[in-house]
């Protein structure tokens, strides 16, 4: 992004050098994230086959709807970590760099030159950023893991599932991506200290506690309780002081949610033309669906009746009309094409000159007044080894002798 006088405007994490050798989607996520505010994001792959992710997901021509949301903005540097010189080469980066990233499976990074102990060697001050399936303690540390297996330990399986229904996981990659926030905050945390005191350290995070963590309170309040929640809709709080989200259809089929608490519990039905029906049903007091299963299941049958009388966008507005919470539930494509998601640059637009197409992509979940994001695009494997290599002092004909040996 540019100024009024046309000058490239500097992203936050500009002058920030990370090395990752990641694949998959939490352990590349963080690290689009820096490269979208600025940073040089230097990704390691493969010589001749890259990360097999580049195929993965929905394939306009050679570009992949995966690979391209998790890896756009960054340097793509072939490496042979099975070669010493290969390794020797990723020392050299790690000399150069701030951050470095991996998410192999445990064992593995140290088997092939990089792992912690032996970059911290190399460079003190590097914060090393690692990603794991279920933790690095407990049974199952040395496993390999996926979002799969992080949503299904974690708990979400649970928190969206529906009564009388098998537990699930659900199509989006809620622990990979969850991790890759936690990841990114977390090193961004140790590079502050790193640029403070000039002592780097090791981050771990894992697809299961990043799923853990996003349970937040409701975990909290299972474990005081020592029961699991209520499923299906959020009944949460006492007698005394409950609060409710839920989801209900209109009379076309289509769901909405609101999500209010005892002191706009009535208001919100007297908007919506609900308070007698339910006062006649004896299902107006909200505080008995937490201690009544049988008075939650009559609250919750009353709405849905009258919720399917009606409009979404009736029922919608209705209860916004008293400073009330409701929205209407978007499918993946509506969320896609929803006016506050658009207005925000949440969706962005990027032109990909080889398939004469403008395609939708994601935008920047920031909005920063002085230093803004900037989107980028994924890069062909191996498309910055002579940049990055020249960097370090290779001449052209060092260069080519390293690729026609295999090494890059």
């Amino acid at each position: 992004m540019t100024d009024q006088a046309g000058t490239e405007l500097p992203g936050p994490l500009t002058g920030i050098r990370a090395v990752a050798c990641s694949t998959a989607q939490a352990g590349t996520v963080p690290y689009m994230l820096m490269a979208d505010l600025g940073a040089e994001v230097i990704k390691i792959e493969l010589p001749g086959s890259g990360d097999f992710n580049r195929t993965a997901g929905e394939l306009k021509g050679k570009i992949s709807s995966f690979f391209e949301t998790n890896n756009r903005g960054v340097k793509s540097v072939t490496l042979n970590l099975k070669s010493e010189e290969g390794r020797a080469i990723l020392h050299q980066l790690v000399r150069t760099a701030d951050v470095f990233g991996q998410n192999f499976r445990p064992g593995a990074a140290e088997k092939n030159g990089f792992g912690y102990e032996e970059l911290k060697n190399v460079n003190p001050a590097l914060v090393y950023a690692s990603i794991s399936g279920y933790g690095t303690h407990g049974p199952d540390a040395d496993l390999p893991g996926t979002d799969a297996i992080g949503q299904a330990l974690g708990g979400i399986a649970e928190a969206y599932s529906a009564p009388g229904q098998q537990l699930r996981t659900g199509v989006v990659s809620v622990a990979d991506e969850s991790c890759a926030m936690l990841t990114f905050g977390g090193l961004l945390a140790a590079l502050l200290y790193a640029k403070n005191t000039g002592i780097g350290q090791k981050v771990e995070t894992s697809l299961v506690g990043s799923i853990f963590r996003l349970m937040g309170w409701t975990m909290t309040t299972t474990m005081w309780r020592d029961t699991n929640p209520i499923t299906g809709v959020r009944i949460n709080g006492s007698r005394e002081y409950p609060s409710i989200a839920a989801s209900f259809n209109d009379g076309d089929g289509k769901p909405l949610v609101f999500q209010l608490d005892h002191r706009g519990w009535k208001d919100a039905m007297e908007a919506l033309g609900f308070w007698k029906a339910l006062e006649e049903r004896g299902a107006s007091d909200l505080g008995l669906a937490v201690v009544s299963a049988e008075k939650k299941d009559l609250i919750l049958a009353t709405l849905a009746e009258l919720f399917a009388t009606g409009d979404r966008d009736r029922w919608v507005a209705a209860i916004r009309s008293v400073g009330l919470v409701a929205a209407p539930v978007n499918t993946l494509l509506e969320a896609s094409n929803d006016p506050n998601i658009i207005a925000n640059g949440y969706v962005a637009e990027k032109r990909y000159p080889e398939l004469g197409e403008t395609l939708k992509v994601h935008g920047s979940p920031w909005q920063f007044s002085e230093t803004p994001a900037k989107i980028g695009v994924a890069p062909k494997l191996g498309e910055h080894s002579a940049e990055v290599l020249g960097e370090l002092g290779y001449s052209a004909a060092d260069i080519a002798d390293l690729s026609e040996r295999g090494i890059i």
